[in-house]
């Protein structure tokens, strides 16, 4: 059971550095969107808001990526849950499980992303509606 245990073990903290790394995407992205939005309306020059243009799909699809990397592990780390002791034989190789939802672009689409996103979006069209 130690092999197993171990194995779950090594793809738990892939899973959470994913994790950590998709939250700390977020943060980022607010930060830098947040500070483009105060440059812009300091000098009322709307060209700091077209970088946000940049920003936002840039960290959009990072972030994706990172979701869709968790979401193959949580697939192999289902898959080791499974195995008998004898079966594990350690392999990170969480590839096989890029398909239907686990894909980035499907993740960029998700649930979870479209409001945080989506709403960010929302934000930055009424900022250049505003400040044009």
């Amino acid at each position: 059971m130690g092999n197993k245990l171990k194995h779950l073990e090594f793809l738990q903290n892939i899973i959470t550095r994913m994790n950590s790394n998709s939250f700390l995407i977020k943060g980022w992205a607010i930060t830098l969107i947040s500070a483009l939005y105060a440059l812009a309306a300091k000098d009322s020059n709307i060209s700091f808001v077209f970088i946000t243009w940049l920003i936002l799909p840039s960290f959009w699809i990072i972030d994706a990526f990172f979701l869709s990397q968790e979401r193959q592990y949580r697939k192999l780390y289902d898959e080791v849950r499974k195995k008998n002791e004898k079966d594990i034989n350690f392999s990170m190789d969480a590839s096989i499980y890029n398909v239907g939802k686990n894909k980035w672009l499907n993740c960029a689409f998700s649930k979870t992303f479209l409001p945080f996103y989506g709403i960010t979006t929302f934000i930055t069209i009424l900022v250049m509606f505003f400040l044009g």
